[in-house]
């Protein structure tokens, strides 16, 4: 959810509980003030009824039939109220109501006690003899009898029940011809001016959030050299006088940084790959050449018994110098593959024709130690050639590679097995042997440059690795545009898989 919505959203409800608690205010307060007017107008009827009338006990005792049609003409002309007598103990004894209520039937005296004391009340809330609901307003005067006691107790009380006026459908069709459409009109103009006023203040706020969003994508896809100073196109926002202003200065001075330690590393970077280029074509002469002094002394001294020891020590001298020279081509062949303007040659071939090539080239090594090599191709005749855009010559060195380190760690009677395949529109080419293994802990790490795995030692031919053979494997994958995974487990074997992308046919 961006920040656009969940300010949108926001403001929306924001609104809508405000108004929703300005309409519960409204109608609350509405409803106390109809419970007020009703209450004091109840209570100043019923004052000018006990005035008039001193006798009310006595009507009903002597006229009870009349004393009903009496209290009815009382509020003949006060709708939804009824009047009641009752006596001392809350007992109602005439009533205007149309219901017939049992003898003996009680409202409670509380709500009586509260409406005649003599603290102020904004109104007091009772029962209801005809519907017993707590929503009606009531009043209430007590009645004594004409003569006059020394205790002065109230004979009964005059019950006044007042309920909140139901509109009839005409006095509706006013409420609303006269408020109901006017209010409406008048929301339906606030909430369009606040949402267009919110649209704007949100568009005014996130506008400078967008366009940093916008150049950090754009330095994402396109690099740190993008929008630099002096190129037509201005990728941060220009600096404002508030928090995305000081966000937007801090993330400039962040990506200048950045800028200034990238090209720093860019120039370090030159410079190794530089020197390491140079500095394997310097030693790949003197390399070559006192490999080729030892190999003339190991020639002359082969029938010379009594230069044996002599010849031990030379061989030594040339396995070490042919292992330093091949260390120092793979320095300048990973430096090559690491310049930035190395660019393939590739033609789209079966890359299974090509393992058939590796298999002759490493026949007699294998037959030497021991291991059976083999291409395995697919017997079904219908599966999908292992067509691929590859650069032959770093494509068979990646092969190569991956075969040589597995003799290293093959024993005798191991076997090595080569295949190419598509698979989900890749080209898979795979090494696996069934030699030592490779550790778990070793596994992540076969990748990493100068890393040298199983102890750096091979098993079968005591040898060890320098740690560059399986880089230069990934880099020309990378350079295909592929990857490369190894899967093994110790006493059982290694695959190492070549995954590349399946030429458009």
């Amino acid at each position: 959810m961006s920040v656009r919505l969940k300010i949108a959203l926001t403001i929306f409800i924001t609104g809508a509980l405000t108004a929703l608690g300005v309409i519960a205010t409204v109608l609350f307060a509405f409803q106390r003030f109809e419970h007020e007017t009703t209450y004091h107008r109840a209570d100043a009827f019923l004052g000018r009824v006990v005035s008039m009338y001193e006798n009310i006990f006595e009507m009903h005792e002597r006229h009870p039939e009349e004393f009903n049609a009496f209290l009815r003409n009382l509020v003949l002309f006060e709708p939804d109220t009824q009047l009641y007598l009752l006596d001392a103990q809350g007992t109602v004894l005439s009533s205007t109501g149309a219901v017939k209520l049992p003898p003996g039937f009680k409202v409670a005296l509380r709500p009586v006690h509260e409406a005649i004391g003599g603290a102020a009340m904004a109104y007091v809330m009772g029962d209801d003899p005809e519907r017993m609901d707590a929503n009606a307003v009531i009043a209430a005067r007590p009645v004594r009898r004409a003569v006059i006691r020394n205790d002065d107790v109230p004979a009964g009380y005059l019950y006044l029940v007042s309920h909140s006026p139901v509109l009839s459908e005409g006095r509706l069709q006013v409420f609303g011809s006269t408020f109901a459409k006017p209010a409406l009109a008048a929301i339906v103009g606030v909430v369009g001016l606040a949402t267009l006023l919110a649209a704007w203040i949100i568009a005014a706020v996130t506008r400078p959030l967008r366009q940093l969003t916008g150049a950090v994508a754009t330095i994402s896809q396109r690099g740190l050299d993008e929008g630099v100073p002096g190129t037509p196109e201005r990728l941060l926002p220009a600096p404002t006088p508030d928090e995305f202003g000081r966000l937007t200065a801090a993330f400039e001075m962040m990506l200048d940084t950045c800028r200034r330690q990238w090209a720093a590393l860019r120039r370090l970077d030159h410079f190794r790959r530089e020197g390491v280029s140079n500095l394997s074509h310097d030693l790949r002469s003197p390399l070559t050449a006192t490999a080729a002094v030892l190999e003339t002394l190991e020639s002359r001294w082969a029938g010379d018994a009594a230069r044996d020891d002599d010849r031990g020590l030379v061989a030594m001298a040339l396995r070490n110098t042919r292992n330093a020279a091949r260390l120092v081509q793979s320095l300048g062949d990973l430096a090559q593959l690491d310049e930035p303007e190395f660019k393939l040659r590739t033609e789209v071939l079966d890359a299974a024709e090509l393992l058939d090539d590796i298999v002759l080239r490493f026949g007699q090594r294998a037959a030497q130690c021991g291991v059976a090599l083999r291409a395995d191709h697919p017997d079904d005749a219908s599966a999908a050639p292992p067509f691929a855009a590859l650069d032959i010559e770093l494509f068979e060195r990646a092969v190569a590679n991956l075969v040589d380190n597995a003799l290293k760690f093959s024993r005798s009677g191991d076997r090595i097995t080569l295949a190419a395949g598509v698979r989900g529109g890749h080209v898979e080419v795979s090494v696996s042997d069934t030699g030592a293994g490779i550790a778990a802990a070793d596994v992540p790490h076969l990748f990493d440059r100068f890393y040298q795995s199983r102890h750096s030692v091979a098993p079968a031919t005591g040898e060890g690795g320098k740690g560059l053979g399986l880089a230069i494997v990934k880099r020309i994958a990378e350079l295909h545009g592929g990857d490369v995974r190894v899967s093994s487990e110790i006493g059982r074997g290694t695959c190492v898989t070549l995954s590349l992308p399946s030429p458009a046919m």
